[in-house]
Order: structure tokens, then sequence, then C-alpha cells
């Protein structure tokens, strides 16, 4: 499990770190940082698949995330005594990921290219780290990258030796170094975070590939959009725990049943409702409805992640909704860490009122985010 997440430089997370827990909530009004934050638990991921470089220039680039304050806001800046405006910059330009769990800890830090580069806009990896526990410190790092130059510690004698002397700035270490007998412990943390799964783009429009017939297929795992809910509801039903999934239906929709059925190559379902005389076809359901089973199919894969962020999930759902969502999410907290990320008072009420939640408010002061009332974890990043 993560318990510390930590961001530095991105948009408004100018240095952010949060605890996490088995279930998390995260709200705050609108521009306090929730996507930015969001959008930083991606990019974390996006390193195990080699795509964080190709990621941040799809945002426009290393310019267009960074913190775009000052380096430092001091105190006669926030009393007013003197405008908030940029100082001589003390250290170098940098956008910092990373992350701590009660096994291992990763951080990434990332700054402007060399000059000359065709690719100017692309930001370049700096330093990579990977340690042992919930704080990095030189006697419990396990890896480190630094500019080209990659060095792993044998486990047996804590020796330092050179894995990579001419790393690409475009290259992480937990893609190019992570292999089953150089480099386990980065294999295993790498493949852990590629199973991060994230759910802000489950559609429900009339055109939504939800609501057409599917290619029946073994699915343990719905897809970003929901574009093979009938697959992975049959899925469940096949090997995961379809006891659980009538429960949840019948706790949003009392005496509703979801029907799977496989024919010809074709996968498609079809959801009874008390006082109708036939089963409604996907292309029938309302979007809430629709919404619902999508989610029911995310949080009860048979195949559950480390890692489950959702995005406003309680997006086109009736009021009467937020409380079997809530119990829906508790549920799969269970099974796998969930981070959910809302604007939803009542359904943050009835998930903060779950012992154990971890709530997390965000707030926006001087352009950057804080978080409320929060005593921070310690944390440290490695060093240039």
């Amino acid at each position: 499990m993560i318990t510390t997440l930590a961001v530095a430089g991105y948009r408004s997370l100018r240095d952010v770190v949060l605890a996490l827990g088995p279930l998390t909530v995260v709200t705050g009004g609108n521009g306090s940082g929730k996507s930015s934050l969001y959008r930083a638990l991606r990019l974390l991921s996006e390193v195990a698949q080699g795509r964080l470089i190709a990621s941040l220039a799809a945002e426009g680039g290393l310019s267009s995330t960074l913190w775009a304050g000052p380096e430092r806001i001091g105190r006669d800046m926030r009393d007013g005594v003197h405008p908030i405006q940029g100082t001589r910059r003390s250290g170098p330009v940098t956008l910092r990921l990373g992350f701590a769990g009660e096994d291992y800890g990763y951080a990434i830090d990332l700054g402007l290219p060399v000059p000359g580069t065709p690719f100017p806009h692309d930001p370049e990896i700096k330093v990579e780290s990977v340690w042992t526990g919930q704080r990095l410190s030189r006697s419990n790092a396990i890896a480190e990258r630094r500019g080209p130059r990659v060095q792993l510690r044998r486990g047996t004698t804590g020796e330092w030796r050179s894995s990579m002397d001419q790393l690409s700035g475009f290259d992480s270490m937990m893609t190019h170094c992570a292999d089953p007998d150089d480099g386990l412990e980065l294999l295993l943390l790498r493949e852990k975070m590629r199973s991060w799964r994230f759910y802000d783009h489950l559609r429900t429009d009339r055109d939504a590939p939800a609501r057409r017939p599917q290619v029946a297929t073994y699915t343990p795992v719905l897809a970003g959009d929901g574009s093979d809910l009938a697959a992975a509801i049959g899925t469940i039903q096949a090997v995961g725990d379809w006891d659980a999934f009538g429960e949840v239906i019948d706790d949003a929709f009392p005496g509703s049943e979801v029907a799977f059925a496989g024919d010809q190559g074709n996968a498609t379902i079809a959801v009874r409702q008390t006082g109708l005389l036939r089963p409604l076809q996907p292309s029938e359901l309302s979007d809430g409805t629709l919404r619902y089973l999508l989610l029911a199919a995310a949080l009860l894969s048979p195949r559950p992640p480390a890692l489950m962020i959702l995005n406003e999930p309680e997006t086109s759902l009736h009021p009467s909704l937020l409380a079997p969502l809530a119990r829906l999410l508790i549920r799969a907290a269970e099974t796998c860490q969930i981070v959910v990320v809302s604007h939803s008072a009542p359904l943050v009420e009835a998930l903060r009122a779950r012992d154990g939640t971890t709530g997390i408010v965000l707030e926006k002061a001087f352009g950057q985010t804080e978080v409320a009332d929060a005593d921070p974890p310690q944390w440290h990043w490695p060093t240039r």
C-alpha cells in the first residue's frame, strides 16, 4: 500500500506531501488542485509504462506543467508586505514526483533538457531513486540514477555497482534496468505500478461503446472508457464474486438483476427491473444506471490492482445512488487501495464516516495547492 505521495513543481502542486490510506477521499473547491493531483498519480504510473515524457509533452511540455509561481513564497509575500514576484532562483528548474509504501519507495526528478536537443519542450530525467521502507536515506537506497548513470546495490554485500552508463534522458531506469536477475526490486516495483488503474472517462453517452454488443472474451479488467462492460461482467460471473456483484446491484436498484449472455462470440447484458415485462438492453439504460454498472464492474474486478484511482465517480448519478456507491467503494477497498477524487459532499461524507478512511481537503492559497488541517508525513527527495 502507498502510504505517502509527494509532488513538487507540478502545476499548482508547488510542494505537497500527502498521507494515503487503504481508502482515501480527496475533495476541495474548483481549482484547488484535485485534477492536478489525479494527473500526478497518472504520471507516476506512466513512468512504469515508459510513457512519462510523452505524457508531459501532450500536456504542453515542461514549461506548461511547471509550477508558475515564484520558487518560494516567503512570509512577507503572504502578509502583503511585498508583492508576489519572482526572485533570483537558488535551485534548478525541477518537477518531482514520488511515493513510498510499506515495502518500497520511488522518486523521479525532471528538469530542463540539454541545449540543442531537437525536442526542447521535453523534460529530461535527471535523478531517480528506489529505496526500501517509507523514507529515503543513504542506508536504504537500492537503486540510483543520476544523469545517464544507473547504480544498483547488491543485496548480499550492500556494495554499489554500475548497471548502465548511457541511459537516455527520456528513458527511465524503471523500464531499462529492471529484470529478474539484475534489478529484481525494480522489476517488482515496476509491475506493481503497471497494475494501477485509473477511471475518469467511463462513457455513458448515447454512442458509448458499452451500449453496443462486444466481443465475448475473458476480461478481468474493465477498460478505462468502459468499452468492454459486457465481457467484464461476464468474467465476474465466470471467475469472480458474482454474488457480491448481485448484492451491489440490488443495493442500488432494489429487485433488479443483471444477466450476461455470450452467444456466437458476442457479449451482451440485460437488466431486469421490478415492474417491467422484459429486460432492458444497454442501449435503453439511463446514463446513471449504466455508469453504476460500469463502476460495479471496475470495482469488483476479479483481478484487483495494487491501487485504483477514480476521478469524480459520482458524475451522472442521482443523489439516491451516492450511498450505494459509497458502500461499493468501501467494499472494494477491502481488496485493493482506492483513491477517490470527488466534488460530491454527500459521497465524501459517507466515505469519511467509515473508520479508517483518510480524508484530504485541498485548498489554494497564493496560487499553490495546500492541504487543510494536515500534518504531512516526513519526506526526503533524492538530491541531484
